[in-house]
């Protein structure tokens, strides 16, 4: 029921459509950009539920106060507390080790700001954990959920994320100005 209602809703009425090649491992991170908006978890969370599958999703704490920490939580939630050293990536990926199914999404910008420096702990998640790393552009634009490539992290990071951003280079966020790379 509510896989046919989140269906409705975004393919429906918000008029969005999907273009996704990469099947959906049952180990992987998902980087969804551009984060410019808001609406990008309504989104994400909608599509999700469409496909019938669900995923874990890192978030600043702040989203994590009583009474909507609760449903945070129950959604996947896990709290990112930015001005600490908690070593969450750590912890994380070693949870994705011991899982038989794990999915985690990630927006590697950190924030709905424009920024440049992308956060790495998505990829250094993937990294730690030996699973993939799914992009997902949420082109706002063409009303577009787009997956056609996956990366393998190998360690090479600055060559990796390089490659990351320039799959997401012709994505359009809801706030296009509030995106750069």
């Amino acid at each position: 029921m509510l896989q046919k209602l989140s269906k409705k809703f975004l393919f429906g009425w918000l008029g969005f459509s999907e273009n996704v090649t990469e099947p959906l491992p049952a180990k992987c991170v998902i980087a969804l950009a551009p984060h410019t908006s808001n609406w990008d978890f309504i989104i994400g969370k909608l599509y999700s539920s469409a496909i019938g599958e669900s995923n874990l999703f890192l978030m600043k704490k702040e989203w994590f106060f009583w009474p909507l920490g609760i449903l945070m939580r129950r959604l996947g939630g896990i709290p990112v507390y930015r001005n600490k050293k908690m070593n969450i990536t750590d912890s994380v990926a070693e949870q994705a080790k011991q899982a038989d199914i794990f999915r985690i999404c990630v927006t590697p910008e950190g924030t709905r700001k424009a920024n440049a420096d992308w956060k790495k702990g998505f990829y250094y998640i993937a990294l730690k954990a030996n699973i993939p790393i799914l992009l997902y552009g949420l082109d706002f634009k063409t009303k577009t959920i787009v997956c056609t490539k996956k990366v393998i992290p190998n360690g090479d990071i600055e060559n990796q994320l390089q490659e990351i951003k320039d799959y997401f280079q012709d994505f359009t966020g809801k706030h296009p100005e509030q995106f750069v790379l």
